[in-house]
């Protein structure tokens, strides 16, 4: 059901070859690819995480999203250059296993395996909140299980419905943030009906650009970077496109102006308009605040409803992620051979195996909130951070290797290699050293630490028998 690519080698090494999907159907279309490029990039991260950057930072949380933005593009170039050239629905997991060997793929495809099914469970409770708020008295349990079924509905079905369902919801987000925009320039302008054009008021005034100096900074691009998980869906997802390659290609070479306009755009027009020590920025969110300046009516239930479809298209994108994530990791004898089993192009294990862990972290949250939800939390905290660095690693590593063996499947080139992939790293050490520094990020660190650890001992265990017993670790799964 799987089928193996030639055999690598790496430093005089042999690594074994690595399945490419085969049993996975490709049902998505270029339009489904396109609009989960442009949806992923907007998530409930920036609609209510960035409230909390905005006041640590002020005014400066525009050139921390900027800077952190710029350490994206170049993962996403990175990724995009390897996805390019052998796609695959494991993606980075795939690729350090090419680059490294197979404990470096388990490691990366397993920590992001924890990390989106965690994130359902947060992501439930977030939209559940939401319509408690509508409906006051219902059990939030009862609408997380609702949300959870219907997303596990679409899921276990044609890859088409996933790709179906997030077509709409990303065109709602990219709809109501570009008409926020839109809205935001005209006030800035002073042409929008009832404001006052606010010049540079808000962004050198009240403490000026930096009110809490390089510390309040510091949280700000803490924050920033963590705001753009979940871009790495799309090339999972492009392994079940009509075309993957095309579709990588157009994805990761239109990510720079959706970072730039729907990250620090915002973020440039939230602080021009609201005093960045607006209270309503760090309680009821920024995007809410400022419609609320401009005076628009129904501006908090607006933004319920925004926030509500992008935590709704978050789980829908986490399951899919997950799901395919574990079977590729089953394919390569990385996981329970259950879990690979694909049907119909899906495989349904993987996602109802998927789906329990997030509905369990839910459940957490409501037997355990005061020991084990939290630590599940700080866990999966920096897990986006390892999961770069193996990205960076194995381009590294694999670009030497395709410019002599496969140039032509270079398609996408990483900038200013290797000297841009060296950069990344660097910025990535930095940001370690810099959540160090910080209580509330240390934490995290120290758990997504022992989280790594764990799984690299396991990974480098698995190989190590393997190769001790003549398999290769890597061989093929009847399905």
């Amino acid at each position: 059901m799987f089928r193996t690519s030639a055999p690598e080698s790496t430093a005089g090494s042999e690594v074994p070859a690595v399945p490419v999907d085969s049993a996975l159907t490709h049902g998505l279309k270029q339009r489904h690819l396109s609009m989960i490029a442009l949806g992923g990039v907007i998530g409930a991260g920036l609609f209510v995480g960035s409230g909390a950057g905005i006041a640590s930072a002020g005014p400066s949380i525009v050139l921390a999203y900027a800077v952190s933005g710029l350490l994206v593009m170049f993962v996403m170039r990175m990724l995009g250059e390897m996805s390019a050239a052998n796609p695959a629905s494991g993606s980075f997991s795939v690729h350090a296993e090419r680059a490294f060997g197979p404990w470096a793929g388990f490691t990366a495809g397993w920590s992001f395996w924890v990390l989106l099914s965690v994130a359902v469970g947060l992501e439930g409770i977030g939209a559940a909140q939401i319509v408690t708020g509508w409906l006051p008295g219902t059990p939030e349990w009862a609408w997380v299980a609702l949300f959870m079924a219907v997303f596990l509905g679409t899921n276990l079905a044609a890859v088409r419905n996933f790709g179906e369902f997030e077509f709409w919801f990303a065109a709602l987000k990219v709809a109501a943030i570009t008409l926020f925009l839109v809205l935001g320039v005209l006030a800035i302008l002073g042409v929008l009906p009832g404001t006052d054009a606010p010049g540079r008021a808000n962004l050198t005034g009240d403490g000026g650009f930096l009110p809490h100096g390089s510390n309040g900074f510091v949280i700000g691009l803490l924050a920033s970077v963590f705001a753009y998980g979940g871009l790495e869906t799309v090339t999972i997802a492009a392994a079940e496109s009509e075309n993957p390659v095309q579709g990588v290609a157009k994805a990761v070479r239109t990510a720079m102006w959706r970072i730039a306009l729907f990250y620090v755009g915002s973020m440039a027009v939230i602080v021009t308009l609201v005093p960045w020590d607006d209270p309503k920025v760090a309680t009821v969110g920024p995007f809410y605040a400022t419609l609320d300046h401009l005076g628009i009516a129904g501006a908090a239930e607006i933004m319920r409803v925004v926030i509500f479809v992008a935590l709704l298209s978050a789980m829908n994108a986490n399951i899919y992620g997950a799901s395919r994530m574990a079977c590729s990791l089953v394919a390569r004898g990385q996981g329970p051979k259950a879990l690979g089993r694909v049907t119909s192009g899906v495989p349904r294990n993987a996602v109802l195996v998927s789906s329990v862990f997030g509905f369990l972290c839910v459940l957490l949250s409501y037997w355990r909130p005061e020991d084990v939800f939290p630590w599940l939390l700080n866990m999966i905290g920096a897990v986006i951070l390892v999961v770069w660095i193996f990205i960076a690693f194995s381009q590294l590593r694999l670009r030497s290797r395709l410019e002599q063996e496969a140039p032509e499947k270079l398609v996408v080139r990483m900038w200013l290699f290797p000297a841009g992939t060296v950069l990344a790293l660097l910025a990535m050490a930095g940001i370690f050293v810099l959540m160090l520094r910080q209580p509330d990020t240390r934490d995290q660190l120290l758990a997504t630490g022992v989280l790594t650890a764990v799984l690299i001992v396991i990974g480098a265990v698995r190989q190590r028998r393997a190769a001790a017993s003549g398999a290769s670790g890597t061989g093929a799964v009847e399905s």
